[in-house]
């Protein structure tokens, strides 16, 4: 199903495991990671969460191939967001790359290794803290395809770095560094290569130690609300329009070998 899940102590980790695809996101893995998510919030026994990658990569984002195909566009109907929506956090629904739209009342951890772009930057946007490799990139990837950013990344990136430094991700779509996703205040810590998840379970362990529902009150204190949230990401949604005048075409051309390992020029 494209994830596996594993508990250690008080904390889940959820491991995106499809490698040869760069861990990008297809409709299987999108719904086993909303229904991991879904299931970590109603578990008693886990306090905090890890989402990582396989192989060396976080996400590569939504899998172009598959957005590409008929798979992709019937994914893309199932998740389409239901007339009446208005709380994120009493209304859980799933976003295209899977639990994008939820709001939780426990922390989730990013633990980033190698790539975490286009739709795996909004992935790592959407978690609570970004532990990252010294090596890891992060960028907007998708701006190259036509791809518009739908699961959070035009309504999270502007509140983690301000407007300014979330209009140069956002427009330009360029490759950022780990070093300088830090001094800009995407990434919380920066551990060398290979230890990003041994450092995010170091953390998820002391975040266990604390009384929880006074952390998870002001956890939930120092966010938008449910309802905000959701009108943020309805505006958002709309922006899918613009995937079926360009995305599918520039879909077609990744999927034909173009701008491959993050290439910029042969797009």
């Amino acid at each position: 199903m494209g994830i596996s899940v594993e508990i250690h102590g008080r904390t889940l980790v959820v491991t995106i495991c499809r490698p040869e695809a760069r861990n990008a996101v297809n409709p299987e893995t999108a719904k086993a990671l909303h229904q991991a998510f879904l299931a970590f919030e109603a578990d008693a026994s886990v306090d905090v969460a890890i989402l990582t990658g396989d192989g060396g990569t976080f996400c590569a984002g939504f899998d172009l191939k598959a957005a590409a195909s008929g798979d992709g566009q019937d994914w893309i109907a199932e998740v389409e967001i239901p007339d009446g929506w208005d709380d994120a956090l009493s209304q859980p629904i799933p976003g295209p790359m899977g639990p994008s739209r939820l709001m939780l009342s426990k922390p989730v951890i990013a633990a980033v290794e190698g790539y975490a772009v286009a739709g795996g930057i909004e992935l790592a946007a959407w978690c609570d803290m970004r532990v990252a490799a010294d090596t890891s990139t992060f960028g907007v990837f998708c701006r190259r395809w036509g791809v518009p950013l739908i699961d959070g990344g035009t309504v999270r990136l502007p509140r983690l770095l301000g407007q300014g430094r979330a209009n140069d991700l956002i427009l330009t779509g360029r490759p950022v560094a780990a070093n300088e996703a830090h001094a800009m205040g995407l990434v919380d810590r920066v551990v060398p290569e290979a230890q990003a998840l041994d450092a995010a379970l170091e953390l998820a362990e002391s975040l266990s130690r604390y009384p929880q529902a006074c952390m998870r009150a002001d956890h939930l204190s120092a966010r938008m609300s449910g309802p905000d949230l959701a009108c943020a990401l309805t505006r958002e949604w709309q922006s899918y329009e613009t995937f079926l005048q360009e995305g599918q075409h520039g879909a077609s051309r990744f999927a034909a070998g173009k701008g491959r390992s993050g290439d910029f020029n042969d797009i």
